[in-house]
């Protein structure tokens, strides 16, 4: 690939990545990448889910948080680190810290799933809570940051994050050469950053298609714009795909990868949790499932294509899951 060096502010390479699979080697869960036989009758293509959803502390942010705490002086490993987020980053980075046996201190929103703020704390975090949004929470971990002297794990975008992720998008291509599009949910934006960086590298063929909740679509906004644009509101399920902004890094990748990102209505992302959940047993939240939802709604064609979804995080709230189980599908 052609990527300038990341000190220079551009894309994140596939050396980068590949460095970053040494470190998260053992710490990180090579997630099975399975077939989803009914959904590919239905729609016509070859059909796998990547599952992240399996993933330790249930999502696909370990890789970037251990690959950009690893990377910490000794120094400012002693003092602590602190993160925003709506919660999978949270439980990533308090599981790093476990790992680490250094101090984790987290802000989520009041809105946090309880499961999440829940495994924040059982792995050892500290947790504040403040506000709703993206900005609210930036803030207030900003502030703490400066009082107490801890180091700021950014949830996407930063290179060390991206090329993190990045590893799963590497598993794909190892797995699945012959893989011709893979969709991948977009919150900040660091998963799909990272991932389309690995398989444009390894398999320059493959369509990487970006999937937003049309309710929060920061990254499909910048897009249009030509630049990152901060929305007005926010209206989704799907918390963890629900930044205000989307960041200045991954916009960069977005615009010079992606081929598309698409928007898919909540009903969709409903629809394919329940699927995912009756059909494949496979706990999914919202965010996670969204890339199922885009196809389940035609919002990506699959018909004669192999196409992979990657499901980002597995962290749904049990209390949904009797009602989601009992969905038609």
């Amino acid at each position: 690939m052609g990527g300038v060096a990341v000190t220079s502010g551009g894309l994140v390479t596939l050396q980068e990545i590949e460095a970053a699979a040494k470190r998260i080697e053992g710490i990180a869960l090579r997630t099975p990448l399975l077939p989803f036989p009914e959904l590919s009758e239905e729609l016509g293509g070859d059909v796998r889910l990547k599952c992240e959803s399996l993933q330790r502390a249930g999502s696909f942010k370990i890789r970037g948080a251990f690959n950009f705490v690893s990377q910490l002086p000794r120094e400012e490993l002693e003092r602590g680190i602190i993160t925003y987020s709506s919660g999978n980053h949270a439980q990533a980075v308090a599981l790093v810290a476990r790992l680490k046996g250094i101090r984790a201190v987290v802000v989520m929103p009041t809105t946090a799933p309880g499961v999440k703020v829940e495994g924040a704390k059982r792995l050892g975090a500290e947790v504040f809570l403040a506000g709703t949004t993206s900005l609210h929470r930036e803030s207030r971990a900003e502030a703490i940051a400066e009082e107490q002297g801890l180091t700021m794990v950014p949830p996407f975008d930063h290179p060390f994050i991206i090329a993190g992720q990045g590893t799963v998008g590497r598993e794909i291509a190892e797995d699945w050469p012959e893989v011709e599009v893979v969709l991948v949910p977009i919150g900040g934006g660091g998963l799909a950053s990272g991932a389309a960086a690995a398989l444009k590298a390894l398999l320059p063929h493959v369509r990487i298609v970006g999937v937003e909740a049309k309710g929060a679509p920061s990254m499909r906004a910048a897009l249009d714009a030509g630049e990152p644009v901060t929305l007005d509101r926010i209206d989704t399920i799907a918390d963890g795909l629900a930044p205000m902004r989307t960041g200045d890094l991954t916009f960069l990748h977005a615009r010079e990868l992606f081929d598309d990102v698409v928007l898919v209505e909540d009903e969709a992302i409903r629809e394919a949790t329940s699927l995912l959940l009756s059909r494949r047993k496979l706990v999914v939240e919202y965010s996670g499932a969204a890339p199922v939802g885009a196809l389940l709604s035609r919002a990506v064609g699959a018909r004669g294509r192999k196409v992979a979804a990657l499901l980002s995080g597995g962290n749904l709230d049990p209390a949904l899951m009797e009602g989601l189980a009992r969905t038609p599908s």
